[in-house]
C-alpha cells in the first residue's frame, strides 16, 4: 500500500477526526474508502459505456451477405 501527503486546512482536519471517532474510524480509512469508492464508480462508468457501445454496435450492424470477391479481386 502506498502513502501519500495530503495538504488539508487545519480546521476541516479537525472536524473530519471527530466524525471519524464518532463513526469508530480513522481519517485515513475515511480517505481510503472515499477514493476506493471514487476508483469503482469509474469503473463502473467504463463498463456501462463498454457494454452501451456494444449494444449500439449490435443494433447497426447488417448482414452484408456472402462475400462473391477475393482479396486479389480488389487488386486487379
Amino acid at each position: 500500500m502506498s502513502n501519500i501527503t495530503l495538504s488539508v486546512d487545519d480546521q476541516i482536519i479537525k472536524k473530519v477526526r471527530k466524525i471519524a471517532i464518532e463513526k469508530n474510524t480513522t481519517l485515513t480509512a475515511m480517505v481510503r474508502d472515499y477514493l476506493e469508492r471514487i476508483a469503482a464508480r469509474n469503473e463502473d462508468e467504463k463498463l456501462k459505456t463498454i457494454a452501451a457501445l456494444r449494444q449500439s454496435f449490435a443494433g447497426l450492424s447488417r448482414d452484408m451477405g456472402k462475400r462473391s470477391w477475393s482479396r486479389e479481386d480488389l487488386y486487379d
